[in-house]
């Protein structure tokens, strides 16, 4: 029996007939799509970036640019005189609509009056400072010793409004040591808190500088010289 022999192509390998061990077509080669560049979108991310950096870099800058400004050391009243101690030096970062006053102007701020109650480790700004004392023209300054029982419990400050009124004294006494009745109202006269002193220490005696009309001066010394006054807080202003 003869049998016949198909022979091959070279490079080519022999394909299974129909109904052979792997008779399924070959599959079709996968495309890979490319994807498509776009010079614009790239630009404008590198412009972004660049810009963001740069911003950056400004701040960094901007942030480190210290300057050298006062800060108040301690509380000072309003009205109340600035001394060398009430001021320190502080290095801060500033922003340029913030008005501060400069460590070199320190010796011009000493001497001047507080426009505004000054509160210890602010910035100081040059709104806040006045030359103008609060004895005005057409006042007098008369210093006034007043006991513990003689003026409020609260805490006087320069710039409040007061009431000077004069109390019975002990020539006005009747027998029996009891005060006579006052005939009519008591004298009073209004007067503004220029400064306040420490309290002695045995008696708690403190005296306290009031600005009054130069008309009322000279009758307010007076009655401070007999002891019979006593200070009285007026209405303050927007109470």
């Amino acid at each position: 029996m003869s049998t016949t022999t198909t022979p091959s192509t070279p490079g080519r390998a022999a394909v299974p007939g129909p109904g052979g061990p792997d008779s399924r077509p070959a599959a079709a080669p996968r495309v890979v799509r490319q994807r498509r560049h776009r010079p614009g979108l790239i630009a404008l991310s590198v412009a972004l970036i660049a810009a963001g950096g740069l911003s950056g870099a400004l701040l960094f800058t901007a942030s480190g640019q210290r300057t050298a400004v006062l800060v108040v050391a301690r509380d000072v009243p309003v009205g109340a005189a600035i001394s060398d101690a009430d001021l320190a030096p502080a290095s801060l970062a500033l922003d340029p609509a913030v008005k501060a006053v400069p460590v070199a102007k320190k010796k011009t701020m000493v001497g001047q009056r507080a426009a505004v109650a000054l509160k210890a480790g602010a910035l100081l700004s040059p709104g806040q400072v006045t030359s103008v004392s609060l004895v005005k023209a057409g006042e007098q300054l008369v210093g006034v010793a007043l006991k513990p029982s003689q003026l409020p419990a609260s805490r006087l400050a320069p710039g409040q409004k007061v009431v000077i009124v004069s109390t019975p004294d002990a020539a006005g006494q009747v027998a029996g040591g009891k005060p006579a009745e006052p005939v009519g109202a008591p004298k009073t006269v209004a007067a503004t808190v220029v400064a306040v002193g420490v309290a002695a220490p045995a008696t708690g005696v403190v005296v306290v500088d009031v600005a009054v009309p130069a008309t009322d001066g000279p009758a307010l010394a007076a009655r401070v010289a007999t002891g019979a006054i006593a200070l009285i807080l007026a209405p303050q202003e927007g109470s």
